[in-house]
Protein backbone atom coordinates (compact mmCIF):
# COMPACT_ATOMS: atom_id res chain seq x y z
CA UNK A 1 0.00 0.00 0.00
CA UNK A 2 1.20 3.34 -0.94
CA UNK A 3 2.36 5.87 2.06
CA UNK A 4 1.25 9.25 2.02
CA UNK A 5 3.42 12.14 1.64
CA UNK A 6 3.18 13.16 5.01
CA UNK A 7 3.88 9.95 6.41
CA UNK A 8 6.74 9.35 4.59
CA UNK A 9 7.76 12.57 5.46
CA UNK A 10 7.03 11.08 9.15
CA UNK A 11 9.69 8.09 8.59
CA UNK A 12 12.84 11.28 8.66
CA UNK A 13 12.38 11.84 12.22
CA UNK A 14 12.91 8.16 13.29
CA UNK A 15 15.88 5.67 12.30
CA UNK A 16 13.18 2.70 11.67
CA UNK A 17 13.56 0.18 8.82
CA UNK A 18 11.68 1.61 5.61
CA UNK A 19 10.54 -2.00 4.05
CA UNK A 20 11.43 -2.64 0.18
CA UNK A 21 8.24 -2.78 -2.16
CA UNK A 22 9.64 -7.33 -1.47
CA UNK A 23 9.46 -6.83 1.78
CA UNK A 24 6.01 -5.42 1.99
CA UNK A 25 4.36 -5.84 -1.20
CA UNK A 26 4.54 -1.69 -1.94
CA UNK A 27 2.79 -1.00 -5.46
CA UNK A 28 4.25 -1.40 -8.73
CA UNK A 29 2.50 0.64 -11.99
CA UNK A 30 1.62 -1.89 -14.64
CA UNK A 31 -0.60 -1.18 -17.21
CA UNK A 32 -3.31 -3.40 -16.08
CA UNK A 33 -3.09 -2.11 -12.45
CA UNK A 34 -6.72 -0.56 -11.37
CA UNK A 35 -7.05 2.92 -11.38
CA UNK A 36 -8.04 3.08 -7.66
CA UNK A 37 -4.36 1.95 -6.88
CA UNK A 38 -3.68 5.56 -8.10
CA UNK A 39 -5.53 6.87 -5.88
CA UNK A 40 -4.89 10.37 -3.47
CA UNK A 41 -6.31 10.65 -0.27
CA UNK A 42 -7.61 14.54 0.16
CA UNK A 43 -4.59 15.25 2.80
CA UNK A 44 -2.05 14.75 -0.09
CA UNK A 45 -4.03 16.86 -2.40
CA UNK A 46 -4.72 19.67 -0.12
CA UNK A 47 -0.24 19.22 0.72
CA UNK A 48 0.13 19.19 -3.13
CA UNK A 49 -1.90 22.25 -3.47
CA UNK A 50 -0.14 23.96 -0.59
CA UNK A 51 2.88 23.54 -2.25
CA UNK A 52 2.77 24.10 -6.08
CA UNK A 53 0.75 27.20 -5.06
CA UNK A 54 2.20 30.82 -4.65
CA UNK A 55 3.09 31.79 -1.53
CA UNK A 56 4.22 28.51 -0.49
CA UNK A 57 3.31 27.91 3.31
CA UNK A 58 5.39 25.40 5.10
CA UNK A 59 3.25 25.22 8.47
CA UNK A 60 1.24 23.15 6.08
CA UNK A 61 3.46 20.31 6.16
CA UNK A 62 4.75 18.26 9.42
CA UNK A 63 7.45 18.92 11.36
CA UNK A 64 10.69 16.44 9.78
CA UNK A 65 9.18 18.03 6.29
CA UNK A 66 9.72 21.15 7.49
CA UNK A 67 13.33 20.50 9.11
CA UNK A 68 14.41 18.92 5.43
CA UNK A 69 12.96 21.99 4.01
CA UNK A 70 15.31 24.07 6.37
CA UNK A 71 18.20 21.89 5.56
CA UNK A 72 17.76 22.00 1.71
CA UNK A 73 15.00 23.67 -0.14
CA UNK A 74 16.18 21.56 -3.44
CA UNK A 75 16.30 18.28 -1.38
CA UNK A 76 12.90 19.11 -0.31
CA UNK A 77 11.60 19.44 -3.56
CA UNK A 78 13.33 16.32 -5.46
CA UNK A 79 11.49 14.77 -2.07
CA UNK A 80 8.42 15.48 -3.00
CA UNK A 81 8.82 14.68 -7.23
CA UNK A 82 10.20 11.69 -6.50
CA UNK A 83 6.68 10.78 -4.33
CA UNK A 84 4.62 12.06 -7.50
CA UNK A 85 6.26 9.76 -9.70
CA UNK A 86 4.60 6.85 -7.87
CA UNK A 87 7.42 4.62 -8.54
CA UNK A 88 8.13 2.11 -5.96
CA UNK A 89 11.04 3.95 -4.55
CA UNK A 90 9.90 4.93 -1.57
CA UNK A 91 12.46 3.03 0.39
CA UNK A 92 15.31 5.31 -1.36
CA UNK A 93 12.84 8.25 -0.84
CA UNK A 94 13.15 8.40 2.91
CA UNK A 95 17.23 6.57 3.03
CA UNK A 96 17.88 9.93 0.65
CA UNK A 97 15.81 12.34 3.44
CA UNK A 98 17.60 11.20 6.08
CA UNK A 99 21.02 11.43 4.39
CA UNK A 100 20.83 15.11 3.30
CA UNK A 101 19.99 15.73 7.21
CA UNK A 102 22.46 14.22 8.33
CA UNK A 103 24.50 16.00 5.39
CA UNK A 104 23.81 18.38 3.19
CA UNK A 105 26.11 17.59 0.56
CA UNK A 106 24.35 14.07 0.25
CA UNK A 107 21.75 16.01 -1.54
CA UNK A 108 24.04 16.15 -5.15
CA UNK A 109 25.50 12.85 -4.32
CA UNK A 110 24.90 11.11 -7.20
CA UNK A 111 27.27 8.73 -6.66
CA UNK A 112 25.37 7.15 -4.20
CA UNK A 113 22.42 5.06 -5.05
CA UNK A 114 19.64 6.10 -3.42
CA UNK A 115 20.48 9.47 -4.49
CA UNK A 116 20.91 8.82 -8.02
CA UNK A 117 17.52 6.92 -7.82
CA UNK A 118 15.31 9.78 -6.19
CA UNK A 119 16.77 11.61 -8.47
CA UNK A 120 15.88 10.09 -11.38
CA UNK A 121 12.27 9.52 -10.27
CA UNK A 122 12.32 13.29 -9.78
CA UNK A 123 13.79 13.88 -12.94
CA UNK A 124 11.16 11.52 -14.73
CA UNK A 125 8.15 13.81 -13.00
CA UNK A 126 9.91 17.30 -14.07
CA UNK A 127 10.16 15.94 -17.55
CA UNK A 128 6.60 14.62 -17.94
CA UNK A 129 5.13 18.12 -17.00
CA UNK A 130 7.67 20.20 -19.23
CA UNK A 131 6.09 17.77 -22.05
CA UNK A 132 2.44 17.55 -20.89
CA UNK A 133 2.36 21.56 -21.06
CA UNK A 134 3.29 21.25 -24.61
CA UNK A 135 0.50 18.34 -25.60
CA UNK A 136 -2.48 19.30 -23.64
CA UNK A 137 -5.12 20.52 -26.10
CA UNK A 138 -7.70 22.79 -24.78
CA UNK A 139 -11.42 23.09 -25.75
CA UNK A 140 -13.92 25.42 -24.71
CA UNK A 141 -16.45 23.28 -22.98
CA UNK A 142 -19.85 25.18 -20.54
CA UNK A 143 -17.87 28.23 -21.06
CA UNK A 144 -14.22 26.59 -19.59
CA UNK A 145 -11.60 25.69 -21.57
CA UNK A 146 -11.02 21.59 -20.42
CA UNK A 147 -8.16 19.41 -21.58
CA UNK A 148 -8.13 15.54 -20.90
CA UNK A 149 -4.64 13.43 -20.02
CA UNK A 150 -3.45 10.58 -18.52
CA UNK A 151 -0.01 10.71 -17.49
CA UNK A 152 2.56 8.24 -16.23
CA UNK A 153 3.38 10.64 -13.39
CA UNK A 154 1.29 12.85 -10.79
CA UNK A 155 1.97 15.69 -12.09
CA UNK A 156 -1.43 17.68 -12.33
CA UNK A 157 -0.54 19.72 -9.28
CA UNK A 158 2.46 21.41 -11.04
CA UNK A 159 0.25 22.57 -13.92
CA UNK A 160 -1.62 25.52 -11.67
CA UNK A 161 0.81 28.10 -12.06
CA UNK A 162 1.56 27.54 -15.73
CA UNK A 163 -1.66 27.75 -17.30
CA UNK A 164 -3.22 30.45 -14.50
CA UNK A 165 -0.86 32.98 -16.08
CA UNK A 166 -1.21 31.53 -19.24
CA UNK A 167 -5.37 32.09 -19.63
CA UNK A 168 -5.21 35.08 -17.08
CA UNK A 169 -8.73 35.48 -17.00
CA UNK A 170 -9.91 32.94 -18.92
CA UNK A 171 -11.24 29.92 -17.01
CA UNK A 172 -9.64 26.56 -17.34
CA UNK A 173 -9.64 23.53 -16.06
CA UNK A 174 -6.79 19.86 -16.61
CA UNK A 175 -9.07 16.38 -16.39
CA UNK A 176 -6.38 13.46 -14.96
CA UNK A 177 -8.48 11.05 -16.59
CA UNK A 178 -6.20 7.88 -14.83
CA UNK A 179 -6.43 9.40 -11.51
CA UNK A 180 -9.77 10.84 -11.54
CA UNK A 181 -8.56 14.85 -10.56
CA UNK A 182 -9.25 17.62 -11.74
CA UNK A 183 -6.88 20.83 -11.54
CA UNK A 184 -9.13 24.18 -12.17
CA UNK A 185 -8.93 27.63 -11.88
CA UNK A 186 -12.11 30.21 -12.85
CA UNK A 187 -11.35 33.35 -13.86
CA UNK A 188 -8.38 34.04 -13.21
CA UNK A 189 -7.88 32.80 -9.43
CA UNK A 190 -5.71 30.39 -7.88
CA UNK A 191 -5.80 26.76 -9.04
CA UNK A 192 -7.39 23.96 -7.25
CA UNK A 193 -7.02 20.93 -6.97
CA UNK A 194 -9.93 18.28 -6.45
CA UNK A 195 -11.52 14.85 -7.42
CA UNK A 196 -13.10 14.61 -10.47
CA UNK A 197 -15.81 12.84 -8.97
CA UNK A 198 -16.79 16.28 -7.21
CA UNK A 199 -17.16 18.29 -10.42
CA UNK A 200 -19.79 17.60 -13.26
CA UNK A 201 -18.19 15.10 -15.69
CA UNK A 202 -17.53 17.08 -18.71
CA UNK A 203 -17.76 15.19 -21.93
CA UNK A 204 -15.25 15.27 -24.93
CA UNK A 205 -16.26 16.15 -28.08
CA UNK A 206 -15.41 17.13 -31.77
CA UNK A 207 -16.17 21.02 -32.09
CA UNK A 208 -15.07 23.74 -34.58
CA UNK A 209 -11.50 24.32 -32.26
CA UNK A 210 -10.54 20.88 -33.12
CA UNK A 211 -11.17 20.91 -36.88
CA UNK A 212 -9.52 24.97 -36.51
CA UNK A 213 -6.72 23.25 -35.40
CA UNK A 214 -6.58 19.87 -37.28
CA UNK A 215 -6.60 22.21 -40.41
CA UNK A 216 -4.00 24.19 -38.93
CA UNK A 217 -1.95 21.40 -38.36
CA UNK A 218 -2.51 20.22 -41.85
CA UNK A 219 -1.51 23.29 -43.31
CA UNK A 220 2.11 24.02 -41.58
CA UNK A 221 2.97 20.48 -41.82
CA UNK A 222 5.59 19.22 -44.08
CA UNK A 223 5.41 15.61 -45.17
CA UNK A 224 8.81 15.36 -47.17
CA UNK A 225 10.52 16.05 -43.58
CA UNK A 226 8.48 13.69 -41.60
CA UNK A 227 10.31 11.10 -38.98
CA UNK A 228 8.66 8.59 -37.44
CA UNK A 229 11.28 7.62 -35.30
CA UNK A 230 11.77 11.41 -34.04
CA UNK A 231 8.49 12.32 -33.40
CA UNK A 232 7.25 8.70 -31.48
CA UNK A 233 10.98 10.01 -29.21
CA UNK A 234 9.40 13.25 -28.71
CA UNK A 235 5.77 12.70 -28.70
CA UNK A 236 5.44 9.22 -27.45
CA UNK A 237 2.24 6.92 -28.71
CA UNK A 238 0.46 7.39 -24.98
CA UNK A 239 0.07 11.16 -25.21
CA UNK A 240 -1.35 11.04 -28.70
CA UNK A 241 -4.99 9.80 -28.16
CA UNK A 242 -5.60 13.26 -26.41
CA UNK A 243 -3.86 15.38 -29.92
CA UNK A 244 -6.53 15.78 -32.36
CA UNK A 245 -3.96 16.37 -34.93
CA UNK A 246 -2.72 12.84 -34.91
Amino acid sequence: MRRRLNELFSLLANNDKVRSQTENDLFTLTAEMPVSALDCEQEDIDLLSAYFNSPFNLSDFNEPARKLFQVSQDAFDVFIHAWMSELPVEKQIVSYGRKVMAAKQAADDCGDEDTFTVKNAAGKVRLEVHRITGFLRFSPQNDIYTAHCAPDHLIIPALGAQFTARFHKISWAVIDDKRKLCLYSMMGEKAKLIRQEKTAEIPRKTDEWEELWRHYHKTINNESRKNTGLQRQFMPNRYRKYLPEL
